[in-house]
């Protein structure tokens, strides 16, 4: 797993490390039960804060997508093993960004049509595993 940290950019660097995690759970380059690096190496690696890297690993463990093991560390989750209401509250937490990004890209004047045209295209992208 390669991770990039733009210390410039305006999202939180425990974000960055969130969505990284996320797209390579995504992609298949971390697999369910794979170890993530513990929160100590990250942050030596990256020259961040470890508190930065344990925020990032909760809400990764909030959303479902780590599973923690005590002192053994941090585990990439198996969707197979997620609670029915785990599940849901992940789908309703995406629709409600899915909601956002709409209500943005209306803001700026783009018609329903652009943004579901422009959405289809980032879901194709993302199941060619172009990301």
């Amino acid at each position: 797993m390669i991770v990039r940290i733009d210390q410039k950019s305006n999202e939180p660097l425990y974000l960055q490390l969130r969505s990284q995690i996320i797209a390579s759970i995504a992609l298949g380059d971390l697999e369910p039960g794979d170890a993530l690096p513990s929160v100590r190496s990250l942050a030596s690696d990256l020259g961040i804060n470890l508190h930065t890297v344990n925020k990032a690993y909760a809400v990764l463990r909030d959303e479902g997508y780590v599973v923690m093991r005590g002192r053994s560390g941090a585990y990439v989750a198996d969707p197979a093993d997620h609670a029915p209401a785990q599940t849901e509250a992940g789908l309703v937490r995406m629709d409600e960004a899915l909601f956002a990004l709409a209500l943005e890209y209306r803001a700026h004047g783009g018609s329903e049509e652009e943004f579901v045209a422009r959405a289809a295209a980032q879901a194709e992208r993302a199941y060619r595993e172009e990301c």
